[in-house]
């Protein structure tokens, strides 16, 4: 180590370390002032791994397992674990993990046997489960590095066809860097989307369970030291599976064959493939409202950014091409005036709870129209921030539906005087059908925060820094006004189209470089960027204007 004495700035104090110090090192020596793990730091700026050391003066903070990206690497970490016991236990018989789809706090996971004529999945049962839990407990008592290699992507391609991970070989075939960082735990290799803890001692606190065809592998919450209780969510596994069988039919279920469609020239099929598929689910939908009879209120409600407005829209059509007359009706003129709005724990303006909305007035309005009365229903004016009567008078009459579109559209405590019989509630989010690889799951979110960054800088002149800034702000309202509710839907509608991030590519990667180096944002957006590099990039031109995509890119047939 060199005897030259460098300064770091942490919490406000300045402190003098010997360059190569690690930040291992300092992490622990700072350990005892976070009730939360340190796993990773950010220095100078820059996002790094507790193996590196230090080089320069500058200022350094600490991220731990409390915090977004920590909780994403300890995560990261602990799959590579359960990957290592699975090798372990069974890469005799030729026994490999998929991790399939993130649910709740957690992953579903099966186990393929690779075999002459391909793979077939193998059923997981108690017994295997004990004994992937205790191989998984030996490496984390035997606190065995993970080690960072950098090796030349040419040769990492070679490295994952001998290894037998196809899905790694195609997506290093279209990167463009000449480096790939891969990690090592205990001669076991692999690639994976972010950083990862030191060792496997980090990783005391996971949990598995066998599940439908497989099993989950299950993470802390917001306690970060304690495993999460599993609460199965029956009709989002199945939409995710129908999603995945959607993704194999059009012979694309990861990015490197999404890259290899768009090689060949093959989009515009695809493209026209899934929009019809789109069409027909909407209007399946349509056919099990219409031959209800008794439905009057649709109720459509999802997280930010899930193409609710288009869906909206569509839904209409199909309704009224079977002889219904839709009609779209927001909740947003049911809030109450700003001045009586409450307010979150930070003072601002809390638009999202409940108690936003005049749920007395709404109600008695629904059941006002649900008698076939003439009712003057309010309009918000969102440049005054009070309600407001313009004549807007409605009747329902036996064939009208509304198709009412907000936050809080599944939550019974806004229609808890509408009888459940004239309800349908439809939950609608976009459910990436993607994988990165076999190993890492293209996150959920990410596909939608990208689409809202997209969508508010063309249509309201957000930069794509605001839009990151309040996101975990939208996504805590997520959390608690809108997951809650989801399994309480007569349907989950998945709205993702499988070639999206391609056309979002070429929109979001100026508004992400617009960044800069010196913001608060400029870390999220520099691992959107990395994220987006794994693409190759495709025009919207021969997208239909009656597209979701085209919410979000522009050139959409519908008002939104």
């Amino acid at each position: 180590m060199s005897d030259k004495m460098i300064t770091l700035e942490i919490l406000g104090e300045k402190k003098q370390y010997q360059k190569g110090t690690s930040f291992l090192s300092i992490a622990q020596e700072y350990q005892g002032l976070y009730p939360d793990d340190i796993v990773l730091v950010v220095y100078n700026h820059r996002l790094r791994e507790l193996g590196k050391t230090v080089k320069n003066d500058g200022v350094l903070e600490f991220v731990t397992t409390a915090d977004k990206t920590g909780r994403k690497t300890y995560r990261r970490s602990v799959t590579l674990l359960m990957q290592k016991a699975v090798c372990n236990l069974w890469d005799a018989q030729n026994i490999v993990v998929r991790v399939m789809y993130s649910i709740g706090q957690g992953y579903y996971c099966e186990l393929w046997e690779k075999n002459e004529s391909g793979q077939r999945r193998i059923a997981v049962d108690a017994e295997k489960i004990a004994a992937l839990k205790s191989e998984m407990y030996r490496l984390v008592m035997a606190d065995i590095e993970i080690e960072k290699r950098s090796i030349n992507t040419d040769e990492a391609t070679a490295l994952f066809h001998e290894l037998g991970m196809t899905d790694k070989e195609k997506l290093f075939r279209y990167r463009r860097s000449s480096r790939v960082n891969i990690y090592v735990l205990d001669h076991y290799k692999d690639y994976f989307y972010g950083f990862m803890v030191p060792s496997t001692g980090y990783l005391r606190y996971y949990d598995l369970l066998t599940y439908e065809d497989g099993f989950m592998l299950l993470f802390p919450g917001h306690n970060t030291r304690e495993v999460e209780e599993f609460r199965p969510s029956v009709k989002l596994f199945s939409t995710l599976k129908h999603s995945r069988e959607w993704g194999k039919m059009l012979e694309i279920d990861t990015i490197g064959a999404l890259n290899d469609a768009i090689a060949a020239g093959r989009m515009q099929q695809i493209i026209l493939t899934q929009e019809a598929l789109f069409e027909e689910r909407i209007g399946q939908l349509a056919d099990t409202i219409v031959n209800s009879g008794d439905k009057k209120f649709i109720m459509v409600a999802g997280p930010s950014s899930s193409g609710k407005t288009t869906f909206s829209h569509r839904l209409s059509i199909q309704l009224a091409a079977k002889g219904m007359k839709p009609h779209p009706f927001p909740l947003d003129d049911y809030y109450i005036d700003r001045s009586l709005c409450p307010r979150d724990e930070n003072g601002e303006l809390d638009l999202e709870c409940l108690e936003a909305l005049d749920v007395e007035l709404f109600n008695h309005d629904m059941n006002e129209l649900l008698e076939g009365k003439r009712v003057d229903l309010p309009i918000f004016n969102f440049k005054t921030g009070k309600r407001e009567y313009r004549d807007k008078i409605m009747q329902l009459g036996k064939d009208d539906v509304l198709v009412i579109e907000g936050i809080h559209g599944l939550n019974d405590k806004l229609s808890y005087s509408l009888p459940a019989e004239s309800k349908y509630k439809i939950y609608i989010s976009a459910l990436t059908q993607l994988n990165i690889d076999e190993h890492n799951c293209l996150p959920t979110t990410d596909g939608r925060m990208l689409r809202r960054i997209v969508r508010d800088a063309r249509t309201r002149g957000t930069s794509a820094k605001d839009t990151i800034a309040m996101w975990d702000s939208v996504r805590r309202g997520e959390e608690r006004y809108i997951f809650p509710f989801q399994e309480a839907a007569d349907v989950m509608f998945n709205s993702a189209l499988i070639y999206e991030l391609a056309v979002l590519k070429l929109y979001a990667e100026p508004l992400l470089f617009a960044i800069d180096r010196d913001s608060a944002e400029y870390l999220e957006a520099k691992r959107l960027l990395k994220f987006l590099d794994y693409f190759l990039p495709m025009p919207g031109d021969g997208i239909s204007q009656n597209s979701i995509i085209r919410e979000f890119i522009g050139g959409s047939c519908f008002n939104v």
